[in-house]
């Protein structure tokens, strides 16, 4: 009986998957098509052959679908962050953590082309944004909390913030120098970031120098 359970929980988990999936690629496709201030829930609904109400059990609206949001990323993400090894440093954990995401996003072969497609609308950007500062919020909460801080501290903010800006940047110069993989622009960044962008930083000095 525990089989047969596992079997159906596994075959409805896998059905969830494609039904995201297909959503996701016929809202891209379309989007792509027509623009995306152009298409509507039901044409994506239509395209993907499933009822306007199951779109909306996915997605709440077609700005989510177009950039694939799934939740299920920022629940995978913050069970990374509460349950990394006590050893590992804050900004290794969201390396791991955007990498993870980044992974799931090259599944489809469309992340190039949505990112193009983001970049090129206002509507989806500002979407993008808008979740983006809601992910961080929440990651920044929960490694608030890993690090013992108490709440309102800067370093862990500043920890999810700018490895956040680091994924965008490396999908950007991506965009301008395709043959760089986002990867490796990703590691790059990351490595900057470790090392300090800018060690000679210092404006106290140059204050001293000129009073």
């Amino acid at each position: 009986m525990v089989c047969v359970k596992q079997v159906e929980g596994g075959l409805r988990e896998r059905k969830k998957l494609q039904t995201r999936a297909a959503l996701a690629d016929a809202a891209l496709r379309l989007a792509l098509e027509k623009g995306p201030d152009h298409v509507t829930v039901e044409e994506i609904a239509e395209a993907a052959d499933v009822s306007v109400r199951t779109f909306f059990n996915y997605f709440p609206h077609k700005e989510h679908a177009i950039l694939a949001r799934n939740p299920e990323h920022l629940e995978r993400a913050l069970e990374r962050m509460r349950t990394a090894p006590a050893e590992e440093s804050p900004l290794t954990t969201m390396w791991f953590i955007v990498n993870d995401v980044l992974r799931d996003l090259e599944s489809d072969g469309q992340l190039s082309r949505r990112g193009e497609l983001i970049m090129s609308s206002p509507t989806l950007l500002y979407q993008l944004m808008l979740s983006s500062f809601d992910d961080e919020r929440q990651l920044t909460a929960a490694l608030t909390e890993r690090m013992g801080e108490p709440a309102g501290s800067l370093r862990p903010a500043l920890i999810v913030s700018t490895a956040g800006a680091a994924c965008r940047v490396a999908m950007d110069l991506h965009k301008s120098a395709p043959e760089r993989p986002i990867r490796d622009l990703l590691d790059e960044a990351f490595h900057l970031l470790a090392q300090g962008i800018d060690p000679a930083f210092g404006p106290d000095h140059q204050k001293k120098g000129t009073s």
